[in-house]
């Protein structure tokens, strides 16, 4: 799996910046259900989970909607984390 942010970044820093493009999503509905997981789940994520969710905020908001509110299935690879992020969400 590819990196997507700066090479080499420490967790920390990679923590507080899916954090914030968790927050400051296009809908805010996205902005609800991924903003409250990353304040209370993200740091729970191993490193290979991390760069899996790195790629996965790349999605589009309506995409990751759908998949959220079960109108869509989530591409295997997110789907553990969308059905994490919605379930700490507790909008569904």
């Amino acid at each position: 799996m590819k990196e997507l942010g700066p090479k080499g970044e420490p967790r920390e820093t990679k923590l507080r910046r899916l954090k914030l493009r968790s927050m400051r999503r296009g809908i805010k509905e996205m902005d609800l259900i991924l903003g409250g997981f990353a304040t209370h789940g993200l740091d729970q994520l191993s490193d290979a989970e991390l760069a899996v969710y790195d790629e996965m905020l790349s999605e589009s908001d309506h995409d990751m909607y759908q998949w959220a509110s079960g109108q869509a299935a989530a591409p295997e690879r997110f789907a553990p984390l969308i059905a994490r992020a919605v379930e700490g969400s507790k909008l569904f």
